[in-house]
């Protein structure tokens, strides 16, 4: 968190039992994918280069193994959606994904529009396997691009290009209806006018779903350890958030989540799932999992490496940690997720989804109210304008008090 202050404790409610769940939330699988071909210098997600070959066969085998001994855990429940992430997962061979989604199907019963959803990099012949994915059985592509400019993607150590970019947006665009671009603003020695100009290049392939972000310098990362020296500024980061917010906004995308735009009918379900305090199960090397039942909320981490992911799994230990969230922690896990939405979630939703009554943080809700840093009214818990541009202050105001 950027800020940090000390909230008078007046705002803290008093300790409240969670009840139990309802009716369990909807379910998502989350599959990671954890090779790359480099790593990226501001990456901090679990990925590793790979030295010479990828074990694929004995990873899917692990998959596979790691799905069947977690399936005690959402009998009965239907996955509304899949996310294959990394990594790089499009490097996997489209026989290798058509087998995996087999061996998911043949194990857990998937809604009849489950969006699956294929995390893809630019790289030219990763971008020849589109539309063999689209046959796997994907339905939605996301696409690295990061940014269309040869100069910006060298200073952020991407290993394609521009040309790269195009020709692979336009694949997804030929193969997928529905399709996402990544980009990035506030890179090195970027302007204002370099900002819009790749997100123009971007809309000319009229992608129904686009993502766009701020390059942050994330500890355990290389950028890190040694940030760029020629970084923009925070007004001019600030000044190209909101051009590219305008922007899309005038192009007919809905700003629905804090660094997602969508077309009408395009958002993400994933994520969305995601944002609403949804259940998802997550395996692979380094997945993490959510899973609500009534006896509680638990967190999953599997094992980071690969190796020791695979070797896990082989003897029935794929968890490196599995943890149950305490009921004081429940008010900030949840915001965390919600009020990312700019539509925020319906009042309601904090109950059904923690079993806590929603008087249980009410004196946090008056004073961030208060403070002009969220809005609500019987439709929903949203972040203001202000709160949006100052989420880390307002999530804060949840955290668990200090003891």
């Amino acid at each position: 968190m950027s800020e940090r202050r000390i909230i008078p404790l007046v705002t803290r409610p008093p300790v409240i039992t969670r009840a139990a769940l309802s009716a369990p939330p909807p379910l998502s699988l989350y599959v990671h994918f954890p090779w790359c071909v480099q790593k990226c210098p501001y990456c901090d997600f679990n990925s590793h280069a790979v030295r010479e070959s990828i074990p694929e066969q004995a990873y899917l085998d692990a998959l596979i193994a790691d799905l069947e001994a977690s399936l005690p855990q959402v009998w009965g429940r239907r996955v509304q959606s899949i996310f294959i992430g990394g990594g790089t997962p499009s490097l996997i061979s489209a026989a290798g994904l058509e087998r995996l989604l087999a061996d998911i199907r043949m194990r857990l019963p998937l809604a009849g529009d489950c969006e699956i959803t294929l995390e893809a990099n630019p790289g030219t012949l990763e971008a020849t396997h589109f539309g063999d994915f689209r046959a796997a059985g994907v339905t939605r592509l996301s696409l690295g691009i990061q940014s269309f400019d040869d100069a910006a993607l060298a200073r952020i150590g991407r290993i394609h290009g521009g040309d790269e970019a195009r020709r692979a947006a336009a694949l997804a665009a030929k193969h997928f209806d529905t399709f996402n671009l990544d980009l990035m603003y506030a890179l090195p020695a970027q302007s204002l006018e370099q900002a819009l100009a790749d997100l123009e290049i971007a809309l000319s392939f009229a992608p129904p779903h686009l993502s766009c972000y701020h390059l942050t310098m994330e500890p355990n990362t290389a950028f890190g350890a040694k940030p760029p020296a020629d970084l923009p500024d925070d007004d001019c980061s600030a000044d190209m958030q909101e051009a590219i917010e305008a922007r899309l906004a005038q192009a007919g995308y809905q700003h629905y989540e804090t660094s997602a735009f969508a077309r009408p009918g395009h958002r993400c379900r994933h994520n969305l799932n995601y944002w609403a305090f949804g259940d998802y199960l997550g395996i692979g090397a380094g997945a993490h999992g959510k899973l609500s039942s009534h006896t509680g909320i638990v967190r999953e981490a599997r094992h980071k490496h690969p190796n020791a992911y695979i070797e896990g799994v082989a003897r029935g230990d794929a968890l490196q940690e599995r943890r149950e969230v305490g009921t004081e922690e429940l008010p900030f896990e949840f915001m965390l997720n919600a009020l990312r939405l700019i539509d925020g979630v319906p009042p309601a939703l904090f109950a059904e989804r923690t079993g806590l009554p929603l008087a249980a943080i009410e004196p946090i809700l008056v004073r961030a109210r208060q403070d002009g840093l969220l809005e609500m009214d019987a439709n929903g818990l949203r972040p203001s304008l202000q709160g949006q541009r100052f989420l880390n202050t307002l999530l804060e105001r949840f955290l668990p008090e200090v003891k």
